[in-house]
């Protein structure tokens, strides 16, 4: 069967501002501000997940190569379009990681696998967003 998850928020009466999160009972809350001031963007947050869901994928992938990860941040770039509605048309992820038995190739290798096959944040947006990616390790 398939798994639903759900979410809620709440306008706060003030501006573009929201406070929510999982509708289970134990999610903590977040607070949404489209001028960000309280908090992070909707579209901020999308590029938020899409970091968590492929670094998230990354941290497993090295650990099944037997790497042992010291550090890991993902940086993400999102264009957006001029026009209405002001979709993302790319993203840049920028990946710098340190390990113990961490080369070029197996960072290439888990990065690729999250964007290309299982990173589920990033197959959720538009097929024709364009997707590229760079890695620093240290």
């Amino acid at each position: 069967m398939a798994e639903v998850r759900g979410v809620a928020l709440h306008w706060s009466g003030e501006r573009l501002r929201f406070t929510g999160g999982g509708t289970e009972p134990e999610s903590p809350a977040i607070v949404l501000d489209g001028d960000v001031a309280a908090g992070p963007s909707p579209m901020q947050v999308l590029l938020l997940a899409a970091a968590g869901c492929t670094g998230a994928d990354v941290v497993v992938i090295l650990k099944k190569m037997r790497v042992n990860l010291r550090s890991l941040s993902v940086e993400v770039l999102g264009t957006r379009r001029e026009e209405e509605p002001r979709r993302y048309t790319g993203l840049q992820f920028r990946f710098r990681m340190e390990g113990d038995g961490l080369d070029l190739s197996k960072a290439e290798r888990a990065v690729g696998l999250s964007l290309e096959k299982y990173c589920s944040v990033v197959h959720s947006l538009a097929p024709d967003i364009a997707v590229s990616h760079e890695i620093e390790l240290a």
